[in-house]
Order: structure tokens, then sequence, then C-alpha cells
């Protein structure tokens, strides 16, 4: 079942000097940072996503724009909004995700607790429902 992520970033500054927010390794967030990256100048209304990883944890958040995340337990789906850069999402591993970019101009940054590996994703929904029936522990190489 998919809990609360939502993580609201600690934020510094005001008004007049401009406002800073973030998120630290092992403080804020349960995993320390091996990528950053982030996607931008896709079209309004395009998805991207479709997939979920198998060992992989993420902090999602939208500095500029709208992004609506959708995750997917393989029984649960539930949807959030990241509209302002003090918001975050946390993704745990195992959980199928759909990034759908509501305005023009939107910028999705995301901080990941493992370097890119190909065979750490599942590309595909029939097998990620094959994943969720059979157990994640019994799957997951460490």
């Amino acid at each position: 079942m998919i809990t609360n992520p939502l993580l609201n970033l600690t934020t510094r500054g005001n008004s007049e000097i401009g406002y800073l927010s973030f998120f630290e390794s092992c403080k804020d967030i349960p995993f320390l940072i091996k990528r950053i990256y982030f996607t931008y100048d896709v079209p309004n209304g395009n998805r991207r996503g479709m997939h979920a990883h198998k060992k992989l944890q993420q902090v999602l958040w939208c500095p500029y724009g709208k992004i609506e995340i959708m995750l997917d337990d393989g029984n649960n789906k539930k949807i959030y909004l990241l509209d302002s850069p003090n918001k975050g999402l946390f993704v745990e591993y195992g959980l199928w995700r759909e990034m759908q970019w509501l305005e023009k101009g939107s910028v999705l940054c995301v901080a990941a607790s493992e370097y890119y590996k190909e065979d750490d994703y599942i590309r595909d929904y029939d097998e990620f429902l094959e994943y969720v029936q059979k157990g994640w522990k019994e799957k997951i190489i460490i």
C-alpha cells in the first residue's frame, strides 16, 4: 500500500532576497544520493516514466511548473502534484510511476539512490504485476 510520500523541503529566505529549498542525504531522505538528473522541454500533456525499479529509490521535485506523478503499487494507485519548488516526492523501489507534464516549461528533478543500471528497470506493466504478486524481496539482488 502506498503511504504519504510527500516531502516538505526545508526552505530558507524571504520575499526580499528569495528562497532556497533543500534536502540532505540520510537526514531528510533515507539514502545516499548517487545520481541527480532532470527532465525538461517535455511537451505539455506528455507522459514519461511508465516503469518501476527493483532497487532504486528516488526523490522527485519540480522547481518550475506543474507535473503530476502517478504511483502504483500493483493494488493501489495514487496521484501527486508537484507544483512548488519546496515540495518533494519520495518514491520507493517497487512502485510503477508515470509522470505527466501539466504546464509548458515544467522541470522534473530527480535524486537517485543508485547509478544508472538498465537491469534495475521493469518497463512492462504485466511484468511489474508479476513481481508484485511474487513479492519484491525474492527478486531484489543486493
